[in-house]
């Protein structure tokens, strides 16, 4: 699909260039006017963050001894069954993420950076759906292949390297993230993706010693990543999802195999109701609806995800006034 910009107030800074193809793109839109904002009168949660840590595979979180990820288990609501789609890619994938939909509806089967020109994908997702309401948005992509999830007007900021295979360090991306939270951004939605597991994967392979220090840096950035958020909003007032996009095996992913589709997916923090997870059939589709439901908006009638309800107790608070 062809992006339409329209109207909508928009800055786009190209800071660096990549070899053969776009530079690094951050992205800024006007927010709503307080007087077109309609927030729900109440929510489980007025902020969420989502950590998508790419290439994870939930058996590695037990086999290097992820203390933060361990942690959030013992204090949260955990599966570490969910499924990811099939294509078991980072595109695609993420595209079921955050647009709750699968790839026969969204359409998203490529997984490059080729194209990121040519389309953008236009499907409501939880920016839009949060952003046309006046909740404020924020993305950290840490790949160049999520340019065309960088949509005008849904999200506030947004940021995503450049090059054929551009990609960011989680060290870098949480760097980036404390910058924008001291500069007094306060993201009702917070997307935040991390790529070490991943890029240790496709070039050791999967469970790997390599491997395992990959996922033990991405460990200690959602470690570091709490304590901006609690800096940001407070402790206890934001709830917190970490997934995977997909996991692996050998050097690679994007099958069928258990290995390459089974994801964790943790809540932890504002209306979790903490242990595991025993409702079947958790799939990556589900995050979307569920980012919804806790900031009390109601997904699309044709979203294929559904809200993961029993993570969370079913208390809505009423809007305090801040936001």
């Amino acid at each position: 699909m062809r992006r339409n910009p329209g109207r909508l107030s928009l800055v786009v800074i190209v800071a660096a260039l990549g070899t053969g193809a776009c530079g690094a793109r951050y992205t800024r839109s006007e927010p709503l006017a307080p007087s077109a904002r309609t927030l729900p009168e109440a929510s489980i949660s007025r902020n969420v963050v989502v950590v998508s840590v790419d290439g994870l595979r939930p058996d590695a979180i037990e086999s290097y001894d992820a203390p933060t990820l361990q942690r959030l288990m013992r204090e949260g609501s955990y599966t570490m069954s969910a499924s990811t789609i099939h294509p078991s890619k980072t595109l695609p994938s993420h595209t079921s993420m955050l647009t709750g939909q699968p790839p026969e509806r969204h359409g998203v089967l490529w997984n490059t950076v080729a194209t990121a020109d040519e389309h953008a994908i236009e499907l409501p997702n939880i920016f839009s759906e949060a952003h046309a309401r006046g909740y404020s948005t924020a993305a950290f992509f840490s790949k160049a292949k999520f340019q065309p999830l960088q949509l005008p007007g849904t999200l506030d900021y947004s940021q995503a390297p450049g090059g054929w295979f551009g990609r960011w360090s989680s060290a870098r991306t949480i760097s980036d993230v404390e910058a924008y939270l001291d500069g007094e951004a306060r993201p009702n939605v917070l997307f935040v993706h991390l790529t070490d597991p991943d890029a240790a994967g496709h070039r050791f392979g999967w469970m790997t010693e390599e491997y395992g220090r990959a996922v033990l840096a991405a460990d200690s950035a959602v470690n570091q990543l709490i304590r901006l958020a609690q800096r940001a909003y407070g402790r206890g007032n934001f709830s917190l999802i970490v997934t995977a996009d997909h996991g692996g095996h050998g050097y690679n992913h994007g099958s069928s195999d258990p290995r390459d589709v089974m994801i964790p997916w943790i809540a932890w923090g504002k209306g979790v109701r903490p242990g595991a997870l025993d409702s079947p059939g958790i799939r990556t589709m589900d995050t979307a609806a569920t980012v919804l439901w806790l900031l009390g908006l109601t997904a699309p009638a044709d979203w294929a995800g559904e809200a993961v309800i029993p993570a969370y107790e079913e208390n809505p608070i009423r809007a305090s006034g801040s936001e």
